[in-house]
């Protein structure tokens, strides 16, 4: 899922200064399950942005909504109803979600509310790490499942760099080394002689160096 963190609510507030009434709009999407912009944030967060306004003088009106999805034009519709009554939209979902929505209400300014991270997995409660990098081509067959562009600080694709220390990566000695990792996780497997595999160099085409990317599906285009 998306990892998405919210920003801090000087910087809100800052956002919506010119604005006595906006839409605080969540997503029940990934930002829901990190906690980052789901129904319960949008109401703290509207909860707070009325108490500093009031501490200012200043009224705010908010209509607090969590849509079901903001990546998705079917779920952002319902909020055609009452949108022209408020001049800006404060949206709580990712990026991609942010900028959905200001495509589609293209009067408003869509402000975002939180700060989008990575693409990561719950490891505890409260605890995210990334775990993917949306490259465009898989290799997680020859790495016993564990990504060496995302876990790899320096995204090296045939074994470790040799600055890592007790398992840990030269960077930061509370970050495993992604290629210990892989090691350790085919050696589980029985699968070491993927090793021996030297990996290609990679086709960073399909990752975001290659520019903006897009997937058809014919078979589902109506």
């Amino acid at each position: 899922m998306i990892i998405a963190g919210g920003k801090p609510i000087k910087e809100i507030l800052a956002m919506i200064d010119a604005y006595d009434k906006i839409i605080v709009a969540g997503c029940k999407g990934c930002v829901t399950v990190c906690s980052a912009g789901g129904e319960k944030e949008v109401g703290i967060l509207s909860s707070a942005l009325r108490l500093a306004r009031q501490t200012q003088g200043r009224s705010l009106e908010i209509k607090e909504v969590t849509l079901e999805r903001q990546c998705d034009p079917e779920y952002l519709e319902p909020m055609r109803e009452y949108a022209d009554q408020y001049p800006a939209i404060l949206s709580l979902a990712c990026g991609a979600g942010i900028q959905f929505v200001a495509e589609k209400f293209r009067k408003h300014p869509v402000l975002p509310g939180v700060n989008t991270q990575f693409i990561g997995v719950t490891e505890e409660q409260g605890v995210w790490t990334e775990r993917c990098q949306s490259c465009g081509n898989c290799v997680l067959d020859r790495t016993g499942g564990i990504c060496p562009v995302a876990r790899c600080s320096k995204s090296l694709f045939n074994g470790p760099c040799g600055g890592s220390k007790g398992g840990k990566c030269e960077i930061d000695s509370q970050v495993d080394c992604g290629w210990q990792l892989i090691y350790e996780r085919l050696q589980e497997l029985g699968q070491l002689e993927k090793l021996e595999i030297v990996l290609p160099v990679k086709d960073w085409s399909t990752s975001r160096d290659g520019g903006p990317r897009k997937r058809i599906r014919e078979d589902l285009k109506i």
